[in-house]
C-alpha cells in the first residue's frame, strides 16, 4: 500500500511539474509576443485626462482599433477604425464604427479630409489625434492590425461561418446569400468588397464585425490552444498596441463581464457629397453631439 502511495505521489509531482512547466512556456511566450506587439503610441495625456487610466483599479477606459490594410511600397490607409468604450462598473462595452469616409478636420495636418486619411499622413498616432478631436473623448489604448493577419489567423483557428445577407461577387469569388464558410483568403474579400453593397460602408462595417466575431469564437477551441505558437507569432508579426502584457491581464481579470455585453452604436444619419469629385460622408452634428455625449458618461468623465 505505501508503494502505491509512493507511486501515485511521484505521478502528482511529475505531472505537477510538467503542467507548471507548460504554463511557465505558455507564459513566457505570451510575454515575449506581447513586448513585440507593444509601441508607445500616445505621446502625451489627452487634454481631457487628469491622470492616466489605471485598469488595475477598474478605471473605465476606451480603445481605438486600426484595421490598416497595407499592401507592398503603400503606407495604407486605416480600412477599420472601431472606438470601444469600456465600463466596469456598468459591465457594459460600446462599440462604434467610424466611417472611413467622414470628412473631419486631421488634427495636426491643419486641413478637413477622409478620416482614414489621417494614417497615411501621419500614421497612428495622427489617427488617434484625430478620433480623439472628433468624439471629444481620450483615447487611452490603441491596437493596429494588419488586415492581411486575418488570413492567417482564419487559415490557424479554423475556417468561420457567417451569414451572408448580400449576393455579390468579388475579385473573381461568388457569394452567395445565406451560411457561408470563409477561409482566410475568402474573409478577406468577403470584408473588403463596398462598392455593391447597398448600404456601402456601413455593410462593409457589419460584415467585419462578422468576421471578428467568427475568429474570437473558433479561438476558443482546442486545436487553437494546440496551435497558440502559430497565433502568437501572426500577432507578433500583424498587431502594435500600447497595452502592455500586465494591463492585458488585468483588463481580462476586471472587465470580463463587460466585454460580453456589447453594445453598438452608429453614425448613419450624415449624409454623402462629392466635393472636387471625392466622395465623402459628412456626419449629422446632433446625432455627433449625442454619441459624444453617451461615450463621455460611459467614461465617467461627466
Amino acid at each position: 500500500m505505501k508503494r502505491t502511495y509512493k507511486i501515485i505521489a511521484v505521478l502528482i509531482l511529475v505531472t505537477s511539474g510538467v503542467i507548471a512547466t507548460v504554463f511557465s512556456t505558455i507564459y513566457h511566450d505570451v510575454k515575449t509576443t506581447a513586448n513585440e506587439m507593444y509601441i508607445p503610441v500616445i505621446a502625451e495625456l489627452p487634454a481631457s485626462r487628469e491622470v492616466v487610466v489605471n485598469v488595475d483599479l477598474g478605471d473605465p477606459f476606451s480603445v481605438l482599433i486600426l484595421g490598416v490594410d497595407e499592401r507592398q511600397g503603400d503606407q495604407g490607409r486605416s480600412d477599420t477604425m472601431i472606438v470601444l468604450t469600456v465600463n466596469p462598473t456598468l459591465e457594459t462595452t460600446k462599440l462604434l464604427s467610424i466611417p472611413r469616409d467622414t470628412y473631419t478636420e486631421i488634427i495636426g495636418k491643419n486641413i478637413q479630409d477622409k478620416i482614414n486619411h489621417a494614417y497615411a499622413f501621419g500614421g497612428v498616432e495622427m489617427s488617434v489625434k484625430t478620433v480623439e478631436h472628433l468624439l471629444d473623448i481620450p483615447i487611452d489604448y490603441v491596437a493596429k492590425i494588419n488586415m492581411e493577419s486575418f488570413v492567417e489567423l482564419i487559415d490557424i483557428v479554423g475556417d468561420i461561418s457567417v451569414e451572408n445577407k448580400l449576393d455579390f461577387d468579388y475579385e473573381g469569388q461568388h457569394f452567395q446569400k445565406g451560411l457561408l464558410q470563409l477561409d482566410g483568403e475568402s474573409a478577406l474579400k468577403y470584408v473588403r468588397m463596398r462598392y455593391d453593397d447597398p448600404e456601402g460602408d456601413f455593410g462593409r462595417q457589419n460584415r467585419q464585425k462578422q468576421i471578428i466575431q467568427g475568429v474570437m469564437q473558433n479561438s476558443l477551441h482546442v486545436n487553437t490552444i494546440v496551435n497558440y505558437k502559430s497565433i502568437l507569432k501572426t500577432l507578433e508579426n500583424h498587431v502594435e498596441t500600447n497595452v502592455m502584457l500586465d494591463e492585458m491581464l488585468a483588463m481580462r481579470k476586471n472587465y470580463s463581464n463587460s466585454f460580453k455585453n456589447i453594445e453598438q452604436h452608429y453614425l448613419i444619419d450624415g449624409t454623402g457629397k462629392k466635393m472636387n469629385g471625392i466622395y465623402y460622408y459628412l456626419l449629422n452634428d446632433t446625432e455627433l453631439e449625442l454619441l459624444q455625449e453617451t461615450l463621455k458618461k460611459h467614461l465617467a468623465l461627466d
